[in-house]
């Protein structure tokens, strides 16, 4: 398969090429597309082979489920069979938005959206590319990152042909996202409503809204049956370096650098050092979030034998970080 590239600005995205990726997903293919999280991998959310082919092409494991993108709340009637009080303060306060809703599926979504499981994940995103696609597609598009599965997420198209070229149909390259992490995945199924994925919205701003909610496990979801939502395995959107989280990454970078490896490191206002390839993160958490996957990426491709992190601070502000560097150290 070739993988076609369509080069789009964002604003205002053009018409020619929004409709011809739109004719691609209304024929059952495979469109990558920016959100202002990340690149997703767009199908059909009604169309069942068209869902397979996500699978199919990322590696993704079957019980891992998809999130739908609607163009707006009253599109979310399309996929889910309930619209509880919660979801709609939620929704008129963070949608268009990088806020996930696990609701009561519709029982005629097909069921690989879902793993097989009675919810559905389901969000309107604010990227004007990704909302004019829905939009001129006329259907709700399941779209988890356009990555392979479990590796770094991409916030660039080049990260997605990196590992997807000859795999999809088209990229909507729109240059780099502005969020540089996945939603926050909230599901409204359960009482209190629970905190399945971390991300760009935080657990005080949605309890600002409906009061208290409950806050993620730390471990990874048992991987036989069906999750109630992506992001949720143990080791996820990791490098193909061996990577390592460090109190003092100072000190680990140091030791391995006198064994004799070549290292990346991921640092808070680190020096430069011999033989160490060093980025310089930024110290608050959505900067930080913002470059977190192209640092990866780069140094993944730098050809350093580990990749060293700091660990970032514990505060609540940075869970979204700490829950995606913990995934990509996970064993």
């Amino acid at each position: 398969m070739h993988t076609e590239v369509v080069p789009i600005d964002a604003d205002p995205p053009d018409a020619g090429a929004i409709a011809r990726a739109a004719a691609v997903l209304r024929a059952g293919g495979l469109v990558a597309f920016p959100t202002e999280t990340v690149y997703g991998l767009g199908a059909s959310a009604l169309d069942a082979d068209a869902v397979a082919r996500i699978f199919a092409a990322k590696g993704r494991p079957s019980n891992n489920p998809l999130i739908v993108h609607v163009a707006d709340i009253p599109d979310v009637g399309r996929v889910a069979a309930d619209w509880p009080g919660s979801a709609a303060r939620l929704a008129e306060r963070f949608w268009p938005g990088p806020l996930t809703l696990v609701l009561p599926k519709r029982p005629d979504l097909p069921d690989a959206v879902t793993a097989g499981g009675p919810t559905v994940a389901v969000r309107v995103p604010a990227h004007p590319v990704a909302l004019a696609l829905i939009r001129a597609a006329g259907v709700p598009i399941a779209a988890p990152s356009a990555n392979r599965s479990g590796y770094i997420s991409p916030t660039r198209a080049e990260h997605v042909l990196s590992g997807l070229d000859g795999r999809i149909d088209m990229v909507l390259d729109a240059g780099q996202v502005p969020g540089g992490i996945e939603s926050t995945v909230l599901d409204l199924t359960s009482h209190p409503p629970r905190l399945l994925r971390p991300g760009l919205v935080s657990p005080a701003e949605i309890e600002s809204i409906i009061g208290p909610v409950a806050r993620p496990a730390s471990r990874g979801e048992p991987s036989a049956s069906p999750l109630p939502s992506p992001g949720m395995l143990a080791r996820h959107y990791a490098p193909r370096t061996p990577l390592e989280l460090a109190e003092d990454g100072g000190a680990r970078v140091e030791e391995l650098r006198r064994a004799g490896l070549r290292v990346g490191w991921l640092a808070f206002g680190a020096t430069e050092l011999a033989g160490v390839t060093v980025v310089q993160m930024p110290c608050d958490p959505d900067g930080y979030a913002a470059r977190l996957y192209a640092a990866l990426h780069a140094l993944d491709g730098a050809g350093v034998a580990r990749i060293i992190v700091s660990r970032p601070p514990e505060s609540d502000e940075w869970l979204a970080v700490r829950d995606r560097l913990r995934r990509a150290a996970a064993p």
